[in-house]
């Protein structure tokens, strides 16, 4: 998991797709950042692998949300470090 947030692109994406209410389309991801496409496919994979994405297909596209799970484990690595 720390792995997969020590990117800054990684990081960016994980932020943009909590901020939203619902699923975020991959292809809303990319048109966020100077990067192709299978960079960004990329770089979800990674999140999804550390636990930190869930994703779904629906026909061409993927939807990602946040993994519940993920989020609390950053949560309680941030009180660990915090102390």
């Amino acid at each position: 998991m720390l792995k997969a947030l020590s990117d800054p692109t990684r990081m960016e994406i994980l932020r943009i797709v909590a901020a939203q209410p619902g699923p975020v389309c991959a292809c809303d991801i990319v048109d966020r950042f100077k990067l192709s496409q299978p960079t960004i496919s990329h770089h979800l994979k990674t999140l999804s692998k550390a636990g930190l994405l869930i994703s779904r297909r629906s026909g061409l596209w993927r939807f990602y949300t946040p993994d519940p799970d993920g989020l609390d484990r950053i949560t309680e690595l941030r009180s660990l470090i915090s102390g």
